[in-house]
């Protein structure tokens, strides 16, 4: 295995060499080799020649510099480009945190029980440097505030010892160029529900006459980030259908809308297609004997193996719905195969109908759910991934030539439609904003007890076809 130690330097020169030597230097889990990774923020005091001579001299060292000085969150996030290891840390050069600690920060990494370990100089550490009262009271607010906007309880946010699975750290999107680099991936990660674990560290705090070079001010910056990247669901470097996807997360009165229409057609087996982060899995396993969560994105499998971890009746396999092959690998039949937001994104939807038939017990259920209305499709579908929307017709011919006879149709929110034809069509929006999608969602427990009254189609459309007994 390859740890990626990635090092943000800014006019350390008289440290740089002293701390670089104890990072090659430091103890790590049997097996792993490491990386350094040095990114040069535009240091003016000479610290880049320094970094030139011992990256010269030691091939574990990849050196890169910024043209100018843009921060510490840049030069991580350029750090982070670079990695090839397996796990990454960042190593602040000031000699604060103690390399030896690598194998604490890895163990919960190695046991496969965290997928991010933040090094806490609050817990019980073998030695932490006396400080300021005022410097320590800001770190533990801005804490307080990252908690109660995020909904996890961490010790020790502003911590530099932060370790991270390679993949899941190249996901997600760094926007903070400063010093806000903390809270912002403070916050992805609680948002993209990481298994996130604290360590005690040792913490060997410099004063500001040593070279310290946060203050009151990056503070109020943190909070301006809490803030920002609590209202914003900026969490997949290449978001497509994964933002959408956690936005749905948000929407939890029209997900219950969807789920209770779903529910009575389920049966004791269940497969779901392409099940995301588990949206639905989570609102529809319950008493089912089996309930297996196919997908194909890595990173949607790593969320659904998180969130289903300690839940036995749910399995998670590796399913391209795209690839008739790949729904050979059940030795098993269903009673019930879900196909929620699927179609849409497929280039021939048939394949996925044509392959659920045969993985169905006689008598089994297909349900179908799809964005309704080809008239509605605009630029919100784009952003999503949407190759089309569709029309009732479409989809019941569809499942009839695979042999289907259609049980049951459902057009879900038709009031929803006319806010999507609103927002795509006269708007032209890419997005619909969080604010006015809580506003949708608030407002479903009387647009769902009116759905009956308007005469158009839904913005969701739920078809329910049987097999042949």
């Amino acid at each position: 295995m390859l740890l990626s130690i990635l090092v943000p330097v800014y006019n350390e020169r008289s440290v740089v060499e002293r701390s670089l030597g104890l990072v090659l230097a430091a103890p790590l889990p049997e097996h792993m080799e490491r990386e350094l990774i040095v990114v040069d923020d535009c240091s003016t005091d000479g610290t880049f020649a320094i970094l030139q001579r011992l990256a010269a001299a030691e091939p574990r060292i990849r050196l890169y510099r910024h043209e100018v000085n843009r921060g510490k969150g840049a030069a991580v996030r350029s750090a982070i480009q670079y990695a090839q290891g397996d796990f990454v840390v960042v190593q602040d050069a000031d000699l604060e945190y103690d390399p030896n600690e690598y194998p604490r920060l890895l163990r919960p990494l190695l046991d496969g029980r965290a997928d991010a370990v933040f090094g806490s100089r609050y817990l019980a550490g073998e030695q932490t440097r006396v400080l300021p009262f005022w410097h320590s009271m800001i770190n533990k607010h801005l804490t307080l505030l990252s908690n109660i906007f995020s909904n996890i309880k961490l010790t020790d946010m502003e911590t530099c010892y932060k370790v991270f699975r390679t993949d899941l750290l190249k996901s997600i999107p760094i926007r903070s160029d400063r010093f806000g680099f903390e809270p912002e991936i403070t916050m992805k990660s609680a948002k993209r529900k990481l298994r996130i674990y604290e360590v005690p560290i040792s913490y060997h705090g410099r004063t500001y006459e040593e070279g310290k070079k946060i203050g009151w001010k990056d503070g109020l910056k943190a909070l301006g980030v809490i803030l920002r990247f609590w209202l914003e669901d900026d969490l997949y470097v290449q978001p497509y259908g994964r933002a959408f996807l956690n936005n749905l997360s948000g929407t939890p009165a029209h997900l219950s809308w969807i789920t209770e229409t779903i529910r009575p057609y389920l049966g004791e087996v269940v497969l779901e297609l392409s099940a995301g982060i588990g949206n639905f899995a989570g609102r529809l396993l319950a008493r089912r004997q089996l309930y297996v969560a196919a997908e194909s994105d890595p990173f949607y499998l790593h969320a659904l193996e998180n969130r289903f971890l300690r839940t036995p009746n749910v399995r998670m396999v590796k399913l391209d719905p795209n690839q008739p092959s790949s729904y050979a690998q059940f030795d098993h039949r269903f009673d019930t195969v879900l196909c929620l937001n699927v179609l849409e994104n497929m280039d021939s939807p048939e394949t996925a109908v044509a392959e659920s038939a045969k993985l169905l017990e006689p008598g089994g259920r297909l349900v179908v759910l799809v964005p309704h209305g080809r008239e509605l499709f605009s630029r919100l579908d784009e952003t999503r991934g949407h190759k089309r929307r569709f029309s009732r017709d479409e989809i019941e011919a569809m499942m009839r030539k695979n042999g289907f006879h259609i049980e049951r149709a459902h057009k879900i929110a038709k009031l929803g439609a006319v806010a999507w034809w609103f927002f795509g069509k006269i708007l032209r929006r890419k997005e619909i904003g969080k604010l006015w999608l809580k506003l949708f969602d608030k407002t479903v427990w009387i647009t769902r007890r009116l759905n009956f009254l308007a005469p158009w189609g839904g913005m969701d459309l739920i078809v329910v076809g049987r097999t042949s007994k």
